[in-house]
């Protein structure tokens, strides 16, 4: 009984471990109603200036308040998008607001 009970317990816990990978998030579709409404873009260097002109090239969402995540990190959820999808480190959107520190 106690190999049959350790190899449930293994199996038990490896499943638990995949699910974080199962759960992770798509990147935001800049094509999307809300992307387009900021002014989303995966790229910093993409966005028309002349519709944001608030934009500057050394915004990005990594050094932005609503990343959350490390700064060196390539995608993280946003405040502005929720968690149902993710940004990438270099892109940008009008919500920009540089982050504290």
């Amino acid at each position: 009984m106690q190999p049959n009970r350790r190899i449930f317990i293994f199996q038990a816990t490896t499943a638990c471990l995949a699910v974080p990978a199962i759960a992770q998030t798509a990147p935001v579709d800049e094509a999307s109603d809300t992307a387009v409404a900021l002014g989303y873009k995966h790229d910093t260097a993409l966005v028309d200036t002349a519709k944001f002109p608030k934009h500057q090239a050394s915004q990005h969402c990594a050094n932005c308040q609503f990343w959350q995540a490390k700064p060196t990190d390539a995608w993280s959820h946003c405040a502005m998008f929720g968690r149902k999808a993710q940004v990438a480190n270099k892109g940008w959107c009008n919500a920009w607001v540089k982050a504290p520190g």
